[in-house]
């Protein structure tokens, strides 16, 4: 019997869980698992739970996380995105525009999970309808043309101006 307990407790301590910000939009919520270099990303939408799990960093590290959520989500219109340094999940609410004031269905404090005040803002004032996150990102991916992954800037003259640099210093005495 001790055996099992000692076999569980190993497993689960190889596992840790993911360092993730979030934040509350009008039609979504969106959180950020900061992981660089993840591998076997799996993301489980469902109806008022969220799982996430990956391997990360050059130690293939597990991580695991999963998340009781303050209100539904619809699972067939969520999505995530990876990157090579984190992997943003956007969850499309089932009730838009009801704001979230915590992620979790528990007030409990979670230490791998903070909000993210960089994205945070006061939408229930906004009067200007915009693109979620996920649909701009995605526009400016597409629209993005030209070599190098810059845009093509035919048309554009390059002016001929004198440059401060340009001008002749004074001689040292």
């Amino acid at each position: 019997m001790i055996v099992i307990v000692v076999c569980s407790f190993l497993a689960l301590e190889n596992r840790h869980p993911a360092t993730a910000k979030w934040y509350d939009r009008r039609d979504c919520v969106f959180i950020e698992f900061c992981v660089a270099d993840s591998k076997n990303v799996e993301v489980n939408f469902e109806k008022s739970k969220f799982g996430f799990s990956c391997l990360g960093g050059t130690d293939s590290v597990k991580h695991s996380n999963e998340v009781d959520l303050f209100e539904a989500i619809d699972q067939n219109e969520s999505k995530h995105k990876r990157t090579d340094r984190s992997v943003l999940c956007c969850l499309r609410k089932v009730e838009a525009g009801k704001k979230w004031p915590r992620l979790t269905k528990e007030k409990a404090k979670l230490n791998w999970l903070s909000v993210d005040f960089n994205n945070w803002r006061d939408w229930e004032d906004d009067s200007d309808e915009e693109l979620d996150n996920f649909d701009r990102f995605s526009e400016m991916m597409n629209t993005m043309g030209g070599e190098d992954g810059m845009p093509d800037l035919d048309g554009v003259e390059e002016e001929d101006s004198a440059d401060s640099d340009d001008e002749k210093m004074p001689d040292l005495e």
